[in-house]
């Protein structure tokens, strides 16, 4: 007996039904795709704290004043190689005249001695391809009168001067070149170290850089309260000792390591000093030497040699120069260095404070020598 119940329509023998299965396991597969993409996706890496920002900022900096001091030096190579090829080029061209001179001179020899009939010796050594085989004959100079030696002599010593000035020329124009590709290198590297401190304080947040600010007046707050404590130690050494060769009403004292005119060295650190506090506001600019801008080193060379001393050109020369002396015994317009690498310098002015450039974004001005680590010390004059 035949049923009379319809047969089910199986869901995927509908239309309708195809299509909503269909688009259902599209769903999943694409659900299933994003978990499995989520899952084997790597981490991102943690924003760093405004701490790190600040440390990462403070390395770039220091980092950057290596470089800038390695540029001064590459600079001060590459101006000095071109004020020598300068020279030679001057000294070149006076030695063509000298030595047209000789040949003028001992052509008009050999015009009149050929005009009197023959060629005599000094004719013939006009026309040697090797003047120097025909003077070596001694039999020849012999013939030659007095006044045709000397010229002959002259001309010899000429010929010699420039061989040896176009060696010397070779030479310098080779230093030049590798001190200005040097200069070119070192360029770029600050401006890389400086667009990356720069970058990396573009990215904090309005609050970041609130914090950013409070971190940087606590380290000056701490880094005064030690300069305090050196102005302390200072007052009381004055106190101690009243007629001591201060070298200013600033503070500092003698130590007894400086140079033995203390009333001359005196005067020069005091104009030295009148010229840094002149310069108070003036921006850092690295590789500038002023008069609108300094880098560090830039100003206690512009400083002490506004007092008539010559200081090098980079922290790392004129740390050698002067006298050592330890922080104790500072002295205002004494030198004060910073870091291992030596990359920073600053002029001090007693109290535990200093006038110096800082870095780039910073004017010039003062402040506690404890901002920084104390590499060490030196007294010009």
């Amino acid at each position: 007996m035949a049923s009379h119940r319809k047969p089910r329509t199986p869901i995927l023998a509908t239309p309708g039904g195809r299509r909503t299965a269909t688009g259902l396991t599209t769903a999943a597969l694409a659900s299933v795709t994003l978990l499995s993409q989520t899952a084997n996706a790597a981490p991102k890496a943690p924003q760093p704290t405004v701490e790190e920002v600040k440390q990462q900022v403070d390395d770039l900096y220091q980092q950057a004043e290596v470089a800038t001091q390695k540029y001064n030096a590459a600079k001060e190579k590459a101006d000095s190689g071109q004020r020598t090829v300068n020279r030679l080029i001057d000294e070149a061209a006076r030695r063509a005249e000298q030595m047209n001179e000789s040949r003028r001179r001992l052509g008009s020899f050999a015009s009149a001695q050929y005009q009197s009939g023959g060629i005599n010796p000094t004719a013939q050594l006009m026309l040697a391809k090797d003047p120097q085989q025909f003077v070596d004959r001694n039999h020849l100079m012999q013939q030659l009168t007095g006044r045709q030696k000397q010229v002959v002599t002259d001309y010899q010593e000429q010929a010699a001067a420039a061989t040896r000035q176009r060696a010397e020329a070779t030479q310098s124009l080779t230093d030049l070149q590798h001190a200005q590709t040097s200069l070119k290198e070192t360029k770029r590297n600050v401006q890389a170290k400086l667009a990356e401190a720069r970058q990396l304080l573009s990215r904090l947040t309005a609050q970041e850089k609130a914090r950013l600010a409070e971190l940087e007046r606590q380290k000056e707050a701490a880094a005064e309260r030690k300069a305090e404590e050196q102005a302390r130690k200072e007052a009381e050494k004055r106190r101690q000792h009243p007629g001591g060769s201060d070298q200013n009403t600033g503070g500092g004292t003698s130590s007894g390591g400086g140079a033995s005119d203390g009333g001359s060295s005196s005067t020069k650190a005091q104009k030295a000093l009148a010229f840094a506090r002149s310069q108070m506001g003036k921006p850092y600019v690295w590789g500038a030497t002023g008069p609108n801008s300094y880098d560090c080193s830039g100003l206690t060379q512009a400083a002490w040699k506004a007092a008539g001393v010559d200081l090098p050109r980079t922290t790392w020369d004129q740390v050698k120069t002067g006298t050592r002396v330890s922080t104790d015994n500072l002295q205002p317009g004494d030198l004060v260095f910073f870091y291992n690498d030596i990359s920073h310098v600053g002029m001090y002015i007693g109290d535990g404070k200093m006038i110096h450039a800082p870095h780039p974004g910073a004017n010039v001005r003062v402040e506690s020598i404890y901002y920084m680590p104390i590499y060490g010390s030196v007294r010009p004059g």
